[in-house]
């Protein structure tokens, strides 16, 4: 695996984590309202969604090209732990979000997505951990 794809691997997780667990809650903590936080959030959010497709279709097809090219079977665990985090963010950003937005169950609904960024989080930390025992 090229160190280019750990580089990305690497963005992907830090992106989500610093968003999920540094930049939100401080909108949260730190701006007067919480609708306001909560739109900025959503907004942000809906950028890291774009961040992390391109992280996840990048590793996908570096993964697939290197393994392709050396003559290896592919790595079946790795490509499901990058479609997983794909599928988690294009769920989030696409059905539960905007159930969010228009405060439909709110509590379960956003219970839901941060279940969702949770899970997207950790398919990001195990890839870029397995990307990571590879290199020599």
């Amino acid at each position: 695996m090229s160190r280019l794809s750990i580089w990305v691997a690497a963005l992907w997780w830090a992106s989500l984590s610093t968003l999920g667990f540094l930049v939100v809650p401080m909108l949260f903590t730190h701006l007067p309202v919480p609708a306001m936080a909560g739109s900025m959030a959503a907004k942000l959010f809906s950028a890291q969604t774009w961040v992390s497709t391109v992280c996840g279709l990048f590793l996908l097809m570096t993964t697939r090209s290197n393994h392709v090219l050396a003559g290896k079977s592919i790595d079946s665990v790795a490509i499901i732990l990058i479609v997983g985090g794909l599928l988690m963010a294009l769920m989030v950003e696409f059905a539960v979000a905007p159930r969010i937005v228009t405060r439909e169950n709110l509590k379960i609904w956003h219970s839901v997505g941060s279940g969702m960024y949770l899970l997207q989080w950790l398919c990001a930390v195990a890839i870029f951990w397995r990307l990571n025992r590879r290199e020599p």
